[in-house]
């Protein structure tokens, strides 16, 4: 893979990405009660399936940052095992979502009633994105592969999800903004994070232009000398 077909398809796979991650979101707050077992299920496997584009998206980021600068190829994987264990820890976390209603004989909210999730929707997967977030942006800085705002963008979003890491010390009420389970631990820090990485993905896409004009002009300039 030359570093063009990298950058469209870490660029093509973060878009897809976010844009599964911002349809799921809304679904958590469309009914105030145990939501119907439809809308839970629609929006995890909407979730799986933003996951899966994920995957391919740090696998993508790995492989872009060696072709740009292979000196910093063990900042790439660091991300790449990061966004590993994350992708990892939230299909789990979909998977007993989804099994505790399939097997209920009523309408049950999982966001409570599966206790196993409370930490790793939140603080296990607040604190391995500030790790990928934080390797993400030194990547970026060092190797100047993208536009500085990503790298920035990365640092913050990295303190911010650091910062909700304590949340399970506050309690399991999902209406709580502060709390274990709590929207902002889970929900806004994914919507967040979408629209982020929706940003992210067109900038990386948008590149491989650049990488295009780039490769054109150097036998050029060979030509010269």
């Amino acid at each position: 893979m030359n570093e063009m077909s990298a950058r469209r398809l870490t660029g093509g796979a973060g878009i897809a990405a976010a844009v599964a991650l911002i349809v799921e979101v809304p679904l958590y707050f469309i009914y105030s009660g145990p939501p119907p077992d439809a809308n839970v299920l629609a929006r995890l496997l909407i979730g799986i399936v933003a996951l899966a584009f994920l995957l391919v998206f740090v696998t993508a980021f790995r492989e872009l940052v060696k072709r740009v600068n292979p000196e910093y190829e063990w900042v790439g994987s660091l991300a790449f095992t990061a966004g590993l264990v994350y992708t990892t820890v939230t299909l789990v976390s979909s998977g007993l979502e989804a099994g505790a209603v399939i097997a209920a004989d009523h309408p049950i909210d999982p966001t409570i009633e599966v206790s196993g999730t409370y930490i790793l929707y939140g603080s296990i997967s607040r604190l391995m994105l500030a790790f990928f977030l934080s390797a993400l942006g030194f990547a970026v800085s060092r190797t100047n592969m993208l536009p500085r705002w990503t790298s920035r963008s990365a640092y913050v979003l990295a303190g911010i999800n650091l910062a909700f890491v304590p949340s399970l010390f506050f309690g399991n009420t999902p209406a709580h903004f502060y709390a274990a389970n709590g929207w902002g631990t889970t929900a806004l820090m994914g919507a967040i994070l979408s629209y982020w990485l929706l940003a992210l993905g067109i900038s990386t896409y948008r590149s491989a232009k650049t990488a295009v004009s780039a490769s054109a002009s150097e036998p050029a300039s060979a030509t010269r000398y």
